[in-house]
C-alpha cells in the first residue's frame, strides 16, 4: 500500500520508468541474497529430495528441480541452474522484469492462449525432469 492506495498490476504500469527499474533491482537483489543464503545453508544440511511425489514414487513432478535452480544460482553455478529446470527460470525472469511490463504483455494474450502456453510449459517440463533424471527411456 502506497499512500492509503492498493497497489495494482495496473498502477504499477504508471510508474515511472525509473521507479520500475528500481523495482526491478529491489527484486533481484532480494532474490540473489535468498539465493546466496539458500545455498549456504543447502551446503551446511542437504535434506536430500524435497518435492513429496519424487521422495514417494521417484516421479519428479513439473516443477522438480526448481530448489535446485535457487541453489545453483545462490552458488553461481547459471548452467547447472538452466539445467535443473529451464522452465523455472524463465519463469523466475518473467516475475523479476514484471515491474517493466512483462505482465501487461502478457495479459494481452487471449485467457486460452495463456492457459495453452502453462499447460504446454508444465508438460514439456515435465518431460525435462524425467529425462534429466533418466527415467524417460530405460
Amino acid at each position: 500500500m502506497t499512500g492509503g492506495q492498493l497497489t495494482t498490476p495496473q498502477t504499477l504500469a504508471h510508474r515511472p520508468f525509473p521507479r520500475r527499474v528500481r523495482d526491478v533491482l529491489l527484486r533481484g537483489s532480494g532474490a540473489a541474497a535468498a539465493a546466496v543464503a539458500v545455498a549456504a545453508l543447502h551446503s551446511a544440511h542437504d535434506p536430500g529430495v524435497i518435492c513429496p511425489l519424487r521422495r514417494l514414487t521417484g516421479i519428479p513432478c513439473p516443477v522438480c528441480g526448481s530448489t535446485t535452480v535457487f541453489i545453483e544460482l545462490g552458488s553461481g553455478h547459471p548452467v547447472a541452474a538452466l539445467l535443473a529446470n529451464p522452465f523455472t527460470v524463465v519463469f523466475g525472469l518473467g516475475l523479476l522484469f514484471a515491474p517493466l511490463g512483462v505482465q501487461r504483455w502478457w495479459r494481452g494474450f487471449p485467457r486460452r492462449a495463456r492457459t495453452s502456453v502453462l499447460v504446454t510449459a508444465a508438460v514439456l517440463s515435465w518431460f525435462w525432469q524425467l529425462h534429466r533424471l533418466g527415467l524417460l527411456f530405460h
